[in-house]
């Protein structure tokens, strides 16, 4: 399962699911004051970062592939990548939890740990293998300074 599914499709099979426990399961929604403007605000959360993100690596004229990490050109550790190793998927995150508030969904519970879980297992790391072997001790001094998510 290393680097095999894109992780919009992650993010896509977590949104879905999500979305099927609030359907399915009613009474294990929320509703709540705010819940609108705070899956907004979530949902603004995780565009940001991760547009600058893609901006950043635009800029650096690197790969932007989350699928073929070793052709990475640049080790990119400025802008929005002084906050986090991992901002796109950081974005991804904060659109799924603005998803499971925006739908009141107590299933994301469930859905948003396994999400972290399996970007984490079967994306992260292995791009941080990758990127080792192409960055050396400059991408392992990176990661000294630099959380994972954040």
């Amino acid at each position: 399962m290393r680097l095999k599914v894109p992780p919009v499709a992650v993010f896509a099979v977590a949104a879905i699911l999500l979305y099927a426990g609030a359907w399915l399961l009613p009474q294990s929604s929320l509703v709540f004051p705010g819940q609108t403007f705070l899956s907004l605000f979530l949902a603004f959360a995780g565009l940001i970062p991760g547009g600058r993100a893609v901006l950043a690596f635009a800029r650096k004229k690197t790969t932007v592939n989350p699928m073929a990490p070793e052709k990475a050109t640049v080790l990119v550790t400025g802008g929005i990548y002084r906050i986090s190793r991992n901002p796109m998927y950081l974005g991804l995150l904060c659109l799924l939890l603005a998803l499971a508030v925006y739908w009141g969904s107590l299933t994301a519970l469930v859905i948003v740990p396994a999400f972290v879980w399996y970007m984490t297992e079967f994306q992260i790391k292995p791009e941080e293998e990758a990127l080792t072997a192409l960055f050396g001790d400059a991408y392992k001094d990176y990661c000294t300074r630099v959380r994972r998510w954040i």
